[in-house]
């Protein structure tokens, strides 16, 4: 039990430090509802989700290949880390100088709303160019701390992040109008450069947090050393490409699809259905944080206890309380829909409404997160057995069902195609990984039980979503009975880890 309570420990820091973030990030949600319109915050989502897909493409995979060519040489960690850090510093130049003296051309491109001027939307792409490769050039420092084993600092440092993030926005759309306002000190000089209620200064204050944090990193760029070694950079990046391929195919399947509605529907519609969507979608976040914690913990866990002559039965364990929590967190949120809409409401009734008329898609989000989050657990076979072709595999699989099925459904039935077609590629990925993984790298898990537990959740958040029409006293009641039956039939050996 020792190794569990180890990984329980680890995934409880970095979910910890996740969990805060990413709800203060959440708690900005409303801030930003309330501040600016559907079309308005329909740049917000359609601009991140292109910086999403950008920064898998700038991490170049090297996270995954940092932590699995620190297991495979364990006595040359130190040139490990150098030429991780080279090859994402390498294609950060890269894309710095590709991208930034065309800023012009790239608005011109991703542009969907002609009421905002091309000039700002032009500063909106310098922004986030500067914030990718801030983050890029963080990635393997970060990493570093988790092979450490130094998740409070890894938490500091992303706590640290949120706060200024958060802190900035607030400034920006609370704070300074006030100063202007009321034209306390300071305001003489604030008045003539600042724009209320302009959606650049979300993205400006990404920039400043994220600089900052790599700032804070100094202690682990400090330790790199100009010693590389091209036998083994040309073998990390073998191993790491495919990886690319995958993270970028996945990242394609989450963000593809607001890139596509304001792509594809008309410019004065594609703005609002965006925001509508990237609005809603920010209720899955809890589960999408659990997911996301369990990853941080799970990937450095995963490679150093490959070796154990138990390691299959330790993963198939993990897979199975995984299972448990991510189908509890989805009865959950289903259950309380109606006082988290409450997150999403507009700065007027007319807004509210459009807001909340994306409400039926959020259970179909979540129950792709849960498939996502089988899917990451899964995984873990391709990436012990250096076979990381088949992440491209599958990925791409994936990301060829979002393209395909967007393109030809986002026309006819906008984001409400999107949100099932999200569904249907992670459940075809989770599928082709167990299916792939079984004949590669057996693990036995326990496809019986599992698979209880997710036909159960499916069919309380039915009851609860559909049947009895979000009413929150009875949902609420379906959830506590879904987790008291869980700790029942899990009773002995929830017993057994508790008494070690």
């Amino acid at each position: 039990m020792s190794t569990a309570k180890k990984f329980a420990g680890q995934t409880f820091v970095y979910g910890l430090s996740t969990i805060a973030g990413r709800v203060l990030s959440f708690f900005l949600t409303p801030i930003y509802t309330r501040t600016f319109s559907t079309k308005v915050y329909g740049i917000f989502g359609n601009l991140y989700s292109y910086a999403s897909i950008l920064n898998a493409l700038l991490a170049f995979g090297m996270e995954t290949t940092f932590f699995r060519y620190l297991n495979k040489r364990p006595d040359d960690k130190q040139t490990v880390y150098n030429n991780a850090f080279g090859a994402v510093l390498a294609m950060s130049l890269l894309f710095l100088a590709l991208t930034f003296p065309f800023a012009g051309l790239i608005t011109s491109w991703i542009r969907i709303d002609s009421s905002t001027p091309v000039s700002e939307y032009i500063l909106f792409i310098k922004f986030f160019i500067g914030t990718l490769v801030v983050d890029a050039i963080s990635v393997i420092p970060f990493a570093k701390i988790r092979a450490d084993g130094r998740p409070g600092r890894y938490g500091m440092l992303k706590f640290v992040n949120v706060m200024m993030f958060v802190s900035l926005n607030l400034m920006f759309i609370y704070l300074l109008p006030a100063i202007v306002k009321h034209n306390w000190p300071g305001a003489g000089l604030i008045a003539p450069w600042f724009k209320q209620g302009w959606i650049g200064y979300v993205f400006l204050s990404n920039f400043i947090a994220n600089s900052i944090t790599a700032i804070m990193l100094l202690p682990e760029f400090l330790k790199l050393r100009p010693k590389f070694s091209k036998e083994l950079l040309t073998e990390m990046l073998m191993y790491s490409w495919p990886v690319l391929i995958a993270n970028f195919s996945y990242l394609v399947n989450e963000n593809l699809d607001k890139i596509l509605l304001g792509k594809l529907l008309p410019l004065n519609e594609s703005a609002t259905q965006v925001g509508i969507y990237s609005a809603c979608s920010k209720i899955s976040v809890f589960l999408s944080i659990f997911v996301n914690a369990f990853r941080l913990g799970a990937e450095p866990f995963f490679f150093s206890h490959a070796k154990n002559k138990n390691a299959t039965q330790t993963y198939a364990r993990i897979m199975h309380y995984f299972v448990i929590a991510v189908c509890m967190i989805f009865v959950a949120l289903v259950a309380n829909i109606e006082l988290l809409k409450y997150f999403i409401k507009g700065k007027d009734a007319a807004q509210t409404a459009l807001y909340w008329s994306g409400i039926k898609v959020i259970p179909v989000l979540l129950f792709g997160y849960v498939s996502l989050g089988i899917y990451m657990n899964l995984s873990v076979w391709y990436k012990l057995t250096d076979q990381t072709k088949y992440g491209l595999y599958i990925s791409g699989i994936g990301a060829l069902v979002t393209i395909v099925l967007n393109v030809i459904f986002i026309p006819f039935y906008g984001y409400i195609a999107s949100a099932w077609i999200s569904l249907s590629t992670y459940t075809t990925m989770m599928v082709l990984s167990y299916l792939w993984g079984q004949k590669h790298y057996p693990i036995p898990y326990l496809l019986k039980k599992n698979l209880t537990y997710i036909i159960i959740s499916l069919a309380l958040v039915y009851l609860s979503f559909s049947i009895f029409k979000r009413n929150i006293f009875i949902s609420n009641g379906l959830f506590i009975l879904f987790a008291l039956g869980a700790l029942y039939t899990e009773r002995k050996e929830l017993k057994a880890i508790f008494s070690k």
